[in-house]
């Protein structure tokens, strides 16, 4: 599934992104997210201005966390658990801002295209070792 901006794309490009998300419609095993003309903060800002759109044509809302994610790219979609980053980079860049706020992070100075299945394992590994807390905060005495 496409998310970003595809209207920045040419016309043939488009097509062909769309054509393939059509064609893998129904698969329902493993659902890739495929970030092209990608902003998170653009998104944050588009799913604003749907809600004031809805609200300026009369309709009464609440503008509250769960209102705004159903109009984010990713609506009706989990949060990531985790996320990869390759590169050596340790920064998000403005990608899933919103969708990453519980997620674990790890960083790889592996570029991506070298990044192995064994890379993969090490990192879903190093995931399983943490404590997710969901913004709580630990005490490390044993009482959260």
């Amino acid at each position: 599934v496409p998310i970003g901006r595809l209207t920045d794309l040419p016309r043939i490009v488009r097509t062909q992104v769309e054509k393939a998300a059509d064609l893998t419609a129904a698969n329902q095993d493993l659902k890739l997210n495929l970030a092209i003309s990608y902003g998170s903060r653009l998104e944050i800002v588009n799913a604003v201005n749907q809600l004031l759109e809805r609200a300026a044509n009369g309709e009464k809302l609440i503008i509250d966390e769960a209102a705004i994610a159903k109009h984010l790219y990713t609506a009706g979609d989990p949060e990531p658990d985790l996320i990869i980053r390759t590169g050596g980079e340790r920064r998000l860049s403005n990608f899933l801002l919103w969708q990453a706020a519980y997620a674990e992070l790890y960083f790889s100075d592996i570029m991506w295209p070298d990044f192995t299945p064994q890379d993969f394992i090490e990192a879903i590994a190093e995931y399983q070792r943490r404590d997710r807390r969901f913004g709580r905060i630990s005490t490390g005495r044993g009482l959260d």
